[in-house]
């Protein structure tokens, strides 16, 4: 057992936390105050999250780095040299980057909310405490990898020579989209994964195929203005649009299509937030 993980179990799993009380007639007021009661705790699952994902690995947090870099690698070449789609007027590299350290954030966020509750079987069937706590600290333990993966694409903004532009205030907004949006589905998707195993299998394939249903690898203005609106319920696509808007400089998102991406994202977390609560209660007789 780690340093961190003693730390954790005499923080907060001693004898002043082994009485189990029932989730079932909370309020969500309640479950706030009780997020806010074990803030110690999650920042510790938070810090035990980023200390045990790299280890033992010889190149570290540089896999924040390496892996959104050979993939713009690969897409540049595939998909800017080879199939010559747009960029808007940018170099394809640094377009594509823009894209794909958000998506790297997300998809690396996604994954960890969807196997946390699974994977945190001897803490939730031993003691109490918020199970909310457990996809919230998978989530945002994500954040410095996406801090390193930024620096890079800073980089490459300063070697590109784009300037800075107003819409860099707007960023964090669409770093807590993307949160938003990875948490929102995590829920679903942990909470399901307690009871259907195959959640865990399903999600690696599903994300592959949402990123290329993403403008990752490509500008939004190849899609036909008649499914501009349709292609908008992918939130990511609000996410994407933004970062590049942020970075680049290029035109603002347009309101309509953004806002919609909004919406789908609150709906979305406020339906995974819902179902979670509804089935949390279950969750240390089923896992």
């Amino acid at each position: 057992m780690s340093e961190l993980d003693d730390r954790i179990h005499e923080e907060h799993f001693g004898h002043a936390h082994l009485t189990e009380i029932s989730a079932s007639g909370n309020s969500l007021r309640t479950e706030l105050r009780e997020l806010w009661a074990y803030r110690d705790l999650l920042v510790l699952l938070i810090q035990r999250d980023v200390s045990i994902r790299y280890k033992q690995s010889a190149v570290g947090i540089g896999w924040a780095v390496i892996q959104p870099l050979i993939t713009m690698l690969i897409f540049t070449v595939v998909f800017g040299n080879f199939a010559k789609l747009p960029s808007e007027g940018y170099p394809y590299a640094v377009f594509t980057m823009c894209a794909l350290v958000p998506w790297a954030f997300f998809a690396r966020a996604l994954a960890g909310a969807s196997g946390s509750i699974a994977g945190s079987a001897n803490m939730v069937t031993k003691v109490y405490f918020p199970r909310l706590i457990l996809p919230i600290s998978k989530t945002v333990s994500g954040i410095v990898d996406f801090g390193v993966a930024f620096g890079v694409l800073v980089v490459m903004l300063l070697i590109y020579q784009v300037p800075p532009s107003i819409g860099l205030l707007w960023l964090p907004l669409f770093v807590l989209l993307a949160l938003a949006t990875a948490l929102g589905i995590g829920l679903w998707l942990t909470a399901l994964n307690v009871k259907y195993r195959d959640i865990g299998l399903l999600v690696p394939f599903l994300t592959q195929i949402w990123m290329y249903a993403s403008p990752i690898a490509y500008s939004t203005t190849i899609i036909p203005a008649k499914w501009i609106w349709l292609y908008s319920l992918n939130p990511i696509t609000g996410v994407v649009e933004g970062f590049r808007w942020a970075l680049l400089g290029k035109a603002p998102p347009a309101a309509g299509p953004l806002a919609l991406s909004c919406a789908v994202v609150v709906l979305m977390l406020v339906s995974g937030l819902w179902y979670f609560r509804r089935t949390e209660r279950t969750f240390a007789d089923t896992i």
